[in-house]
């Protein structure tokens, strides 16, 4: 076929232009070698060949601009590339907790791929924890298959030093946590894409997405020195007594900060997709328990602000409290008549339900409203459960809340409510952001700054004389109660003598005004394994050695030795009286 053949109207006309100009080109050279002038020929030839070379050029570089601004090619490796820049978090002294780093998807262009073999043993062996199947499926693919993402930039430097054809890289933003498992519970993680999923990066999200666009870092309220000797101490115990799990968790009473909260078994939050839903779930925030005789806590200081009772006041516990279809008796039996300090050490079921008899159950349930323990924990954490409550709140239900059964609430519940009984009297919301140093929340009143006061020195005494003395600290003047709940075992329809959660509840310095710095200390072991599973035995030791730990940290100072307790107590009453005016 010769060019006179291409009709033009059999063709677009762009194509009309270019064979127009073809033959233009054509006859150039005709007439060139019909004048004899073959030096024009020569310069022709070579300007047509620029002009080839230069519209090749030029098209090439469109092709370049339009694959890395327009194409979708590689888009299946880029998961994180326009993920939002979150903020890193911190803990309350700056220390860096999570933060985003560049990581590299890796993925191979099929079409540009030489040997495939060489490519799938290349890789293998370069990166060890890549397997094959991982390999085999990406170079399956039609075009671009990805291999693996998140690699770190040291990987990335060993796979492109091969030189593999066909192997390409693409950046994105991954999360990393510096310290592993350390306080991944109240940290959270994220899923592959790039999503929170749980602790402060998804409660905080916004705060954190915003704090990042502006270049800053969020504060958390955790120290982490703080943290490290919870985890331990918990992870010592629970390798002992080897229980279903475990909680810790340390607060500023006064602030309502979360200084350290631990949950074991825990994970690494790096790698969330390795760990069991055991290890990722947060008993401190999500799981609820009987809590046992640290309830006596609050039913002895509702007794006090109530002024149904003084510390003095005393309860006949020498015989069982029968009650319709059961009877109420002391794991501890003294089987005397004990005052209100008494009840209290010796965790005595009997005194601490014939106090709730006193105090009356509307208003026992009123306060246990106030003091949060009918709803879920307030704290940031989305975690954070509702309770199981009493259906009513009639005499029968009020013995068993008294002491701490017939009610399941959450860790951080428990926590929350000791803030308001230890602090002055205030219910003062938990948090996981740092606060302003020398700001303080404020809260409504559910106490008195009396019954604070001598709370503090009622569990002061429990430590000192009571079922907590293995709490213990030198000089630093612990409060606490121990508490053992027995667990409802669907099996057999009943609570069960075997299944129990032990537990401390502590409080450190004791001494000193209701508005002092002061903080709270929870460990709980849920079902232990052993002889003995009191709180005492299982969780007041652990208490006491992070006690020790922490005061430093917390600016806490040793006191010289103490003297014997004084008889004479604080809390002022001119007598006892059965149906007061006072409380809530």
């Amino acid at each position: 076929m010769s060019l006179p053949d291409l009709t033009p109207h059999r063709y677009p006309l762009v194509w009309r232009w270019i064979i127009e100009r073809v033959w233009r080109v054509e006859h150039a050279f005709e007439r060139a070698h019909a004048d004899g002038r073959a030096e024009n020929d020569t310069r022709i030839r070579i300007l047509v060949v620029a002009a080839i070379f230069s519209v090749g050029f030029l098209v090439m570089a469109g092709g370049a601009v339009w694959s890395a601004t327009l194409s979708d090619a590689g888009k299946g490796g880029r998961a994180y590339a326009g993920a939002p820049e979150r903020a890193d978090l911190v803990d309350r002294e700056g220390r860096l907790l999570a933060a985003n780093l560049p990581h590299y998807t890796l993925s191979v262009d099929t079409r540009e791929v030489w040997s495939r073999q060489e490519v799938r043993t290349a890789l293998l062996k370069a990166l060890p924890r890549l397997k094959p199947a991982q390999v085999d499926r990406a170079l399956a693919a039609e075009r671009r298959g990805v291999v693996l993402r998140g690699l770190t930039p040291g990987e990335k430097a060993r796979i492109h030093d091969l030189g593999l054809a066909g192997v390409v890289f693409d950046p994105e933003q991954r999360r990393v946590y510096p310290l592993g498992s350390l306080a991944a519970h109240l940290i959270g993680y994220d899923e592959k894409g790039g999503e929170p999923v749980a602790g402060a990066e998804k409660a905080l999200r916004e705060d954190i997405l915003k704090a990042g666009a502006e270049g800053k870092p969020v504060a958390l309220s955790i120290d982490v020195r703080v943290q490290a000797a919870l985890e331990e101490e918990l992870a010592l115990a629970a390798a002992q007594y080897q229980p279903k799990g475990a909680v810790g968790v340390i607060t500023n009473v006064q602030t309502g900060e979360i200084l350290g909260m631990a949950s074991w078994p825990d994970f690494d939050p790096n790698h969330p997709g390795r760990a069991s839903s055991e290890q990722l779930r947060n008993r401190a925030a999500a799981s609820v328990f009987e809590m046992g005789s640290t309830f006596k806590a609050f039913t002895v200081a509702i007794g006090l602000d109530t002024q149904v009772a003084t510390p003095d006041s005393t309860f006949d516990a020498r015989t069982p409290l029968k009650m319709g279809y059961r009877t109420i008796q002391d794991f501890h039996g003294t089987n005397r008549i004990l005052t209100l300090r008494e009840v209290f050490n010796h965790s005595s079921n009997i005194g601490t339900a014939k106090l709730a008899f006193a105090v009356g159950a509307d208003r026992m349930a009123r306060y246990f409203e106030a003091l949060g323990l009918t709803k879920r924990a307030q704290v940031e954490l989305l975690e954070s459960t509702r309770p199981l409550t009493p259906k009513k709140w009639d005499d029968d239900d009020m013995a068993s809340v008294s002491f701490g059964h017939g009610i399941n609430v959450s860790p951080l519940a428990l926590a929350q409510a000791m803030g308001a009984v230890l602090n002055g009297g205030k219910l003062v919301p938990l948090t996981i952001r740092k606060m302003e140093a020398g700001k303080r929340p404020d809260g409504p009143r559910v106490m008195s700054e009396t019954t604070t006061l001598s709370m503090l020195q009622i569990m002061r005494g429990n430590v000192v004389e009571g079922t907590g003395r293995k709490a213990d600290a030198p000089g630093l003047m612990v409060g606490g109660k121990t508490g053992t709940g027995e667990k409802y075992d669907p099996g057999i329809r009943a609570y069960s003598r075997y299944k129990q959660v032990g537990s401390f509840a502590a409080v450190f310095p004791t001494d000193g005004p209701a508005d002092a710095e002061r903080y709270f200390v929870l460990i709980l072991m849920d079902e232990p394994q052993g002889g003995i599973r009191t709180g005492g035995w299982v969780a007041a030791p652990a208490v006491g050695k992070i006690v020790d730990r922490v005061a430093p940290f917390l600016g806490v100072r040793r006191r010289p030795p103490e003297p014997s307790l004084p008889t004479t107590p604080t809390y002022v009453a001119t007598a006892r009286v059965a149906q007061p005016a006072g409380g809530l």
